[in-house]
């Protein structure tokens, strides 16, 4: 981070508006919404961006943010936070659990919200200064459970002229304090196949005289995963696991119809761009054998996110400069899906783990997308350090010639 004084402004900053920034955080756990509902939690990120002097955006849709921090001569840095909830009832015996039946924040987007918010504020302290050499670009993003909001932030334009994006995820099963980082594919493409076989039905006293369905959905469902580790390489991190199967109503009938669904999950993005015609190849050459048709849906879900490597290394110097060397580590590849994937198809970027798991709880972590998942509140002011020193390392490293910072502007 560029100026002597900023740590030192930043650590004050945090300490005037910690109680604030819990009460906004508990503020939306209290009222979470679902995806591209998020209308109260929009209006209320909106009002306090106004009072700090931003001029946030609404998407096209109703909900969601944009908002620029700055318009200085030098590159624009996005960063990211989804706003939305889930779908389960929160299970938590807590003064902020939610009041919306059915309904909670289970992964940590109320942290993801109130870091960006409090990122915001201090960089529009620091650019009133005169201390930012670019622009920093918001993007409080709907619809991340869906998945889909991110493809509507791209879409109203959030990502033009951005050089790089970077974002944070809780992550409960790191202490409070630590971030974890990682080169390359951090999280797996979700998307989902459906196969449908259909053919002449009949008694199960004469299957030569049917397609025998369920024998034939048998097969593909048990050698579609093995062929593929032959046609995919292994170590792309290739996945089918099959959810779903229905066939036939009745132990001595063969039906006209059978059905499986699953998902596929994959870390690499090349492997990813080839599953849907590959899948398709082998479920037909498996049910050909036994005279079925064939009807595979396969629908995409999110790209594998893939982190950038100087842009991971921007992430780590920032950490340390902010954290310290202790803080920041590394962490495992996940085959859970992130719609982060579909900004990095625009700009180099980096998603990053935020722990916030209390070592004074005890007993199990509080896992994601669970009921009983909650946080050591500490994290928002972690996750606030690393991204001001995130967007503010990356903006230096890439300032024109010839702009630099006035320490006495951040004093």
């Amino acid at each position: 981070m560029q100026g002597r004084d900023l740590p030192e402004q930043l650590t004050a900053f945090l300490a005037r508006h910690e109680r604030e920034l819990k009460g906004f955080r508990r503020d939306l756990h209290m009222h979470p919404e679902l995806a591209f509902a998020e209308h109260r939690t929009t209006g209320r990120l909106a009002e306090r961006l106004r009072e700090v002097g931003l001029r946030p955006r609404t998407l096209p849709q109703g909900t969601g943010l944009i908002c620029d921090v700055g318009d200085g001569p030098g590159p624009t840095v996005a960063l990211r936070a989804d706003i939305d909830a889930l779908p389960l009832p929160d299970e938590k015996d807590v003064p902020y659990r939610s009041t919306v039946p059915g309904v909670a924040h289970a992964c940590g987007h109320d942290v993801h919200t109130t870091v960006l918010l409090a990122t915001g504020a201090f960089l529009a302290q620091q650019d009133r200064a005169g201390a930012l050499p670019g622009r920093v670009r918001l993007l409080f993003q709907p619809a991340e459970e869906l998945p889909g909001g991110a493809v509507e932030v791209v879409k109203a334009g959030a990502m033009e002229g951005v050089d790089r994006i970077f974002a944070l995820h809780c992550d409960p099963r790191q202490a409070v304090g630590k971030v974890g980082l990682r080169t390359g594919g951090i999280t797996a493409a979700c998307d989902q196949i459906m196969v449908r076989l259909s053919g002449p039905g009949g008694h199960t006293a004469r299957p030569h005289l049917t397609s025998d369905l369920v024998y034939a959905l048998g097969k593909v469902v048990t050698e579609l995963p093995a062929a593929l580790s032959r046609r995919i390489d292994p170590r792309a991190g290739f996945s089918l696991v099959w959810g779903r199967i229905s066939a036939g109503s009745a132990p001595n009938v063969i039906p006209d119809d059978a059905v499986a669904e699953g998902t596929v999950r994959c870390l690499d993005d090349e492997a990813w761009h080839s599953a849907p015609d590959i899948l398709k190849g082998l479920v037909e050459s498996v049910a050909s054998a036994y005279g079925a048709d064939v009807e595979v849906t396969y629908r995409r879900g999110v790209p594998p996110t893939i982190n950038e490597a100087r842009s991971v290394e921007i992430m780590r110097e920032a950490a340390t400069a902010a954290l310290g060397a202790d803080a920041v580590g590394s962490t495992p590849q996940s085959l859970g899906g992130e719609d982060f994937a579909w900004y990095l198809e625009h700009a180099p970027g980096a998603l990053a783990r935020l722990g916030t798991h209390s070592p004074d709880w005890g007993g199990p972590m509080l896992d994601l997308h669970r009921g009983t998942f909650d946080v050591d509140e500490r994290a928002i002011g972690v996750g606030t350090r690393l991204m001001v020193s995130t967007a503010l390392t990356a903006l230096w490293e890439n300032a024109p010639e010839g702009v630099r910072v006035d320490d006495q502007a951040l004093a």
